[in-house]
């Protein structure tokens, strides 16, 4: 994940320079796994249309099989038939976990003064600022460090969290609209994907996908880095805008 990040920064600094090299950094990277997962998602969206076109069949087996072996066989050799694997949707969403937690790793890296106090901005063998300086971040020498360390986003250092920060209101300007972008689009997405979902949804599952979920945004934006912030936004946005791609051209679920 270093070595992208570095690919990144290296091949936006000469345009951009300074610190909007690491956030066009971070931004290409999304960009650049979630369009490798676009072909894998494109195909669940085609499955998913599939599978709500069988869904009289499948109640017809469960109507007439009441053993559960029986039905389970039935079943699969049902969705073998047409191709469908109930469970292909988890690569996208186990890319995009291992991006995260791989790039949110490397971020945090920059800055390990911290000693163990916040959940998300902490280490357990804090640096001297001195030291921290001078240590490479994986494949991101010292250089990379101190520029990146020096770098903000209007004013908000990159490296900071609104938690504890010296200077809370500058940090809260630039972290509280991008805590509320990604909430905003991850609600929107929950909504796409609720209005195509083909038959009745959890009780739980519609509050907790439309308000929940993203509600865990707006809490990042006081515990995460902004940089971090930056990643989930750009992220959500993705995410709304290869829903509508995904499915462009197919029949529509839920009306």
């Amino acid at each position: 994940m270093s070595a992208l990040l570095l690919a990144g920064h290296t091949a936006t600094a000469a345009l951009l320079g300074g610190s909007l090299a690491w956030i066009a950094a971070v931004a290409l990277l999304v960009l650049a796994v979630r369009a490798a997962l676009y072909p894998v998602l494109r195909t669940q969206a085609r499955r998913s249309i599939t599978v709500a076109g069988l869904r009289p069949a499948v109640e017809r087996i469960r109507r007439s099989h009441t053993d559960p072996q029986r039905q389970s066989a039935e079943l699969r050799e049902l969705y073998a038939e047409h191709d469908v694997r109930l469970f292909g949707g988890f690569l996208p969403m186990l890319g995009q976990a291992l991006l995260f937690l791989g790039l949110f790793h490397v971020l945090r890296s920059f800055d390990r003064t911290a000693a163990a106090a916040l959940p998300f901005g902490s280490t357990a063998h804090p640096l001297s600022p001195e030291v921290n300086a001078a240590t490479a971040n994986y494949l991101l020498d010292p250089g990379h460090v101190q520029a990146f360390l020096h770098a903000d986003l209007f004013g908000a250092p990159l490296s900071a969290a609104l938690a504890g920060a010296a200077a809370p209101l500058t940090i809260a300007l630039v972290a509280v609209p991008l805590a509320l972008v990604a909430a905003i689009a991850a609600h929107v997405t929950a909504r796409m994907t609720l209005r195509r979902s083909a038959g009745p949804t959890l009780p739980l599952l519609r509050p907790l996908t439309l308000w929940v979920l993203p509600g865990t945004a707006l809490a990042g934006a006081a515990l995460l880095p902004v940089i971090v912030l930056v990643y989930l936004a750009t992220n959500a946005l993705c995410t709304v805008a290869l829903q509508f791609l995904a499915y462009r051209g197919l029949p529509s679920l839920g009306g």
